[in-house]
């Protein structure tokens, strides 16, 4: 329970007990009236945040026959701080004055005298004190909730002008990618074409074919990517096709590198977790053809109890590696996925100077 819905009970005790304070001090027990009149309000302000006009209607006989107002004051306050008739709390200002100004059962009203004019200022200012500070709660509280929603509203601005810099990003990385890495990529292809066709070495074609291949199937890849950023902050576009688990012997057969699958996994699997599958292993092949030439490659996948383990180990390189760009960002990509999933990624050396990097994942995600 919040400390608000634990105060407000407690300060409606306090006031019905400075209610009773105000009963004590100013009705005298002999009078059955007067007491009954102002103990039922005293304990009407218990009803004050539920019927604050039935609870001020409650407390005005207390003010008619006895000096005790307190009570009365308590719940023209309330009324005030939760009403928005401005008639209506005119009328039981009005009401309050009149009743005090009127002692039952024998009113003594001089309208002659000036002292009388100085009384019925003084009541109808008493009257008007706790109307004007609940109207002030209530302005108050009104200017909160206003402040609120500005503030909410200037978020969801912040938001959006955000969104909307993101969309120029990403039509300028869009356009950016279309006119200098797909034109880069398609050269590639076209020298590869060349190569393949031009060349009397049989192994160079063989060589020309795959770097043409994976040229037209990076091209393919990277036109669906510009799409997507171009239609990002638009309508949601499904990124199709995605790879499975059935994808992955195509992916070793194509990887230019001597590679043994073994796998017990069926393609029931949810979809994040086979393209988390598909993508370290991925990853790990395009590690292997660039840190480790001339390497093999074994790759485990198993499924145990409600873990899925992928381990992809290489050998030791037997040629020199290349120096190509490389800014570790695979690596980091492949920990976030799995991060996302409930699981984890570990990699390093192995004894034999190979290299082993490890999935798992639970089976059915934590997502």
């Amino acid at each position: 329970m919040s400390t608000r819905r634990l105060s407000a009970p407690l300060l409606d005790a306090a006031l019905v007990g400075v209610s009773l304070l105000d009963v004590w001090a100013h009705v005298d027990t002999s009078e059955p009236l007067r007491m009954a009149c102002a103990l039922a309000a005293a304990f009407a302000l218990l009803l004050r945040r539920r019927l604050p006009l039935l609870t001020f209607l409650l407390t005005l006989p207390a003010v008619l026959v006895s000096d005790a107002i307190f009570a009365a004051l308590a719940a023209l306050y309330t009324l005030a701080s939760l009403t928005r008739h401005r008639a209506l709390l005119a009328a039981c200002a009005v009401a309050f004055t009149v009743s005090d100004m009127t002692p039952f059962p024998s009113p003594d009203l001089d309208f002659s005298t000036p002292s009388t004019f100085v009384t019925l200022s003084y009541t109808a200012a008493t009257a008007a004190a706790p109307v004007f500070l609940g109207q002030l709660v209530q302005t108050r509280r009104d200017l909160s909730l206003r402040l609120a929603e500005i503030s909410q509203a200037r978020d969801h601005e912040r938001h959006l002008t955000a969104q909307t810099v993101l969309a120029k990003e990403r039509t300028t990385l869009a356009r950016e990618m279309h006119d200098v890495v797909s034109h880069q990529v398609s050269l590639i292809a076209v020298q590869a074409g060349v190569l393949q066709v031009g060349s009397p070495d049989a192994e160079v074609r063989q060589a020309a074919a795959t770097i043409r291949r994976l040229s037209v199937q990076t091209l393919d890849e990277l036109r669906h990517m510009v799409s997507v950023l171009r239609t990002s902050g638009g309508r949601p576009t499904e990124l199709i096709p995605q790879p499975s688990l059935a994808d992955l012997q195509q992916l070793v057969d194509n990887s230019d590198i001597e590679a043994e699958l073994q796998t017990d996994l069926s393609s029931s699997l949810p979809p994040p977790v086979q393209r988390a599958i598909y993508r370290t292993v991925q990853e790990a092949l395009t590690n292997v053809r660039k840190h480790a030439p001339g390497a093999t490659a074994a790759i485990r996948i198993h499924h145990k109890g409600t873990t899925v383990r992928v381990t992809v180990t290489n050998t030791a390189p037997t040629r020199p590696a290349l120096s190509l760009p490389s800014a570790n960002h695979g690596l980091v990509g492949l920990r976030q996925r799995a991060a996302l999933l409930g699981g984890t990624v570990t990699c390093g050396p192995t004894t034999d100077g190979g290299y082993q990097l490890c999935l798992e994942l639970p089976a059915e995600g934590t997502w």
